[in-house]
């Protein structure tokens, strides 16, 4: 006889606090038979189709108005594949039963989900379209552990949380479910009843693309195939290569002059990519592409950590951009974000009704300066959230680097604290230990299975070992940027030339630690933000000066030992300070500026250009033997030179003169006698400049000083750097 569940079951189920919706719907044996048991709200009559003949076997009779269906096959005693014919009031339609398939997690992936070692959760975690027993449809899993119930709602089943809950993996917390009939761009979300009983609807933390806000959904996708890792793009991240980076806001980098409408990704690859090309730079960054909800975050607060912004195009437009890149020979850098999210209702937030991605404690789990909320990484299941992400972006759509944003705000807990407003850790201390564990775990997996990948951290402070291997102490980032020098060196240009005398340690401090990390010096987003104005701005003097001023600065900058990084609008000096809502100011390079611009914009192109020509300026950036002072202590007239060298043994020579007074006769102690070659001068007349130099050659004279046997006369122009090699190297 049937074994038809009470009506106090039938309730629960539709009233959805049943949490194990599998032991009740679907096909089931019981004594007399085999009994099948639908929940399909609005239906009108229901029958059993067995698959393989296409003819009914039974008719569901409704046990409950609500829309739960019960029938029985008496003379039928082992599973079969069915599907129900159900006749709605305007339409008949047959269909797959979600709840005759069986579990969609294995074992491993529990265990590795659980234990937060799996390096690709993404592959079985969120919404993938995929075929089972014969039957097309997508597989959805979410985690959500103390939820009463999780359903599928999406414009295919009229975002009716009642017709399609989860089955529970009690083993990990993870909700799954099988749709057959779902197809890739519907648009979905969970229904989640928490452990207060309340309902929210939640955008899929996993979704591969989401909508633009305002709207909130995310959007059936299928993972994107892995792209293949070249051995040139691998090693153009290594220390030993020359790395200028051109960093971008996508969003504003340039827009339609008619209606100041953002460029597509398909747009940014035919006029960006070609730009940074021809300008030399071997490296983009992009500002965070993640999904995000509000525009004046500039990405640094995302939700859809793996959904490319749909702002510019689709997921697939956004691999293309990434592929012209690599066509041109040019690496891409993400900057990704995974110390903090937004607090945004249908995002992270109390996810299941408790602090499930985040810390409970406000002291741990609340950003202040940014009203956000920070993960929770002493959760396995949220670190592998992030770390698997990472691994998201460089397998499958080709990043080749990622930039981590403000890591001292993840690894220290009185991070922007006052005293009594944070918790120590287990020892006391200030340090986040589970951030620290998670950003080497990320670090370290991610160079042992995609060899090549580099990370740079955006760290403010002096944490040891930011670029020392976990297995060392340290965090096992590639790179970090030196934001002490950067401040450094802007402090210094911004003063007059009169009193830069009495700074002139400000030039020559970092190379007391240059050797401490592997640093990337960058002049970034940050330094022309918040009122702080644009890099030209901060130049001292008339116009002459301030154009010449920064000249020389990023002449001194590419020479100086490091990677470098230069924001968008600053290799053409844009005069104004960066807006995030409109385009960068391009006129500037038109005529009618007298060439102020486009003087600046010709030297960064052939500063890279000639980055890329020296070994000298990038084989030996963090060994000792790459570099040595020449003149280090000429304070009172701000004069610094110094010499590069590759491991042939080759050298460059960068003499700068920060004063608007020329110096003629100035001796420089050298050690290699010859004929050497002005390449470079700030100062020439293709800039913009006075055009006073060395006519090209200077021969050495047997004359010594500065401790050295061999001397060059030179002539050192106003407010310049020089860059000058020995004939025949």
């Amino acid at each position: 006889m049937s074994v038809l569940p009470d009506q106090h079951v039938i309730n629960q189920l539709i009233a959805g606090h049943y949490a194990d919706p599998f032991s009740l719907l679907g096909m089931h044996k019981v004594a007399a038979g085999l009994e099948v048991r639908a929940l399909l709200p609005d239906a009108r009559e229901v029958w059993v189709i067995d698959a393989q003949s296409n003819r009914k076997v039974a008719n569901l009779h409704c046990r409950d108005e609500r829309g739960f269906f019960v029938g029985l096959l008496p003379r039928r005693k082992n599973p079969f594949h069915y599907q129900l014919q159900v006749k709605w009031e305007n339409d008949t339609v047959i269909m797959e039963d979600p709840y005759r398939f069986g579990p969609l997690l294995q074992d491993l992936d529990i265990w590795l989900l659980s234990e937060g070692t799996h390096l690709r959760p993404y592959e079985r975690m969120g919404a993938h379209p995929t075929t089972l027993d014969g039957v097309e449809g997508v597989s959805f899993a979410v985690w959500a552990p103390n939820a009463i119930r999780v359903s599928v709602v999406g414009e295919f089943n009229f975002w009716d949380g009642r017709r399609h809950p989860m089955r529970q993996r009690k083993e990990n917390g993870i909700w799954e479910l099988f749709l057959p009939g779902v197809k890739a761009g519907q648009l979905y979300k969970y229904e989640i009843i928490d452990c207060r009983s309340h309902t929210r609807l939640k955008a899929d933390p996993y979704a591969f693309e989401a909508q633009m806000r305002p709207e909130t959904a995310s959007l059936i996708s299928p993972l994107p195939a892995p792209v293949p890792r070249t051995a040139e793009r691998q090693r153009a991240n290594d220390f030993d290569r020359p790395i200028s980076i051109y960093e971008v806001h996508l969003g504003s980098w340039r827009r339609h002059t008619d209606n100041n409408f953002w460029l597509s990704y398909g747009e940014l690859a035919d006029q960006l990519i070609p730009y940074v090309k021809e300008m030399g730079f071997t490296h983009i960054e992009l500002m965070p592409i993640n999904e995000h909800p509000f525009d004046g975050s500039w990405g640094y607060q995302p939700l859809g950590m793996y959904a490319p912004t749909q702002r510019y195009g689709s997921p697939e437009e956004f691999r293309a951009f990434i592929e012209k890149a690599h066509e041109e020979g040019i690496n891409v850098i993400l900057d990704w974000v995974p110390g903090h999210f937004p607090s945004d209702d249908h995002g992270l937030a109390q996810f299941d009704g408790t602090a499930l991605y985040e810390y409970a404690d406000p002291r741990e789990g609340f950003h202040q300066d940014w009203n956000t909320l920070i993960y929770n990484y002493g959760r396995h299941e949220v670190r592998n959230y992030l770390a698997g992400n990472a691994f998201y972006w460089v397998e499958r759509y080709g990043i080749d680097a990622l930039r981590v944003d403000a890591v001292a705000s993840m690894i220290y807990r009185d991070y922007s604290r006052a005293e009594g407003q944070w918790v120590p850790n287990y020892y006391g201390g200030r340090e986040n230990l589970e951030a620290i564990a998670f950003l080497r775990y990320t670090n370290q997996t991610l160079g042992k299975a995609l060899p090549g990948a580099v990370t740079l951290a955006e760290e403010s402070t002096d944490y040891p070992g930011v670029t020392n291997p976990p297995d060392a102490g340290g965090l096992g980032f590639h790179y970090k940027w030196n934001l002490g020098w950067m401040h450094d060196t802007l402090n210094y240009f911004k003063l007059d030339p009169v009193y830069r005398k009495h700074h002139h340690n400000q030039l020559t401090f970092g190379m007391l630690y240059a050797y401490t990390e592997n640093f990337v010096l960058p002049i970034s987003h940050d330094e022309v933000v918040h009122g702080k104005g644009s890099v030209l701005d901060r130049m001292p003097g008339d116009t002459w000066q301030k154009f010449a001023n920064l000249r020389a600065y990023y002449g001194f900058m590419w020479a100086h030992p490091g990677k470098k990084l230069l924001f968008m609008g600053c290799e053409f000096a844009q005069g104004r300070e960066w807006n995030f809502d409109s385009s960068l100011d391009w006129h500037l390079l038109e005529e009618g500026y007298d060439g102020w611009h486009s003087g600046v914009q010709q030297l960064v192109r052939d500063l890279n250009h000639t980055y890329q020509q020296q070994p000298t300026l990038y084989e030996l950036d963090y060994q000792p033997q790459g570099f040595d002072w020449l003149v280090v202590d000429d304070s009172e007239n701000s004069v610094f030179a110094f010499v590069r060298r590759d491991r042939a043994g080759n050298e460059l020579i960068a003499v700068s003169n920060f004063t608007p007074v020329p110096r003629y006769e100035y001796r420089i102690g050298i050690d290699t006698p010859g004929t050497y070659r002005e390449i470079l001068n700030t100062d020439s007349e293709f800039y913009r400049g006075s055009n006073v130099g060395n006519q090209g050659v200077i021969e050495s004279q047997d004359v010594g000083s500065h401790h050295r046997p061999h001397s060059l006369v030179l002539t050192i122009p106003p407010l310049a750097t020089l860059y000058l090699v020995r004939e025949g190297e």
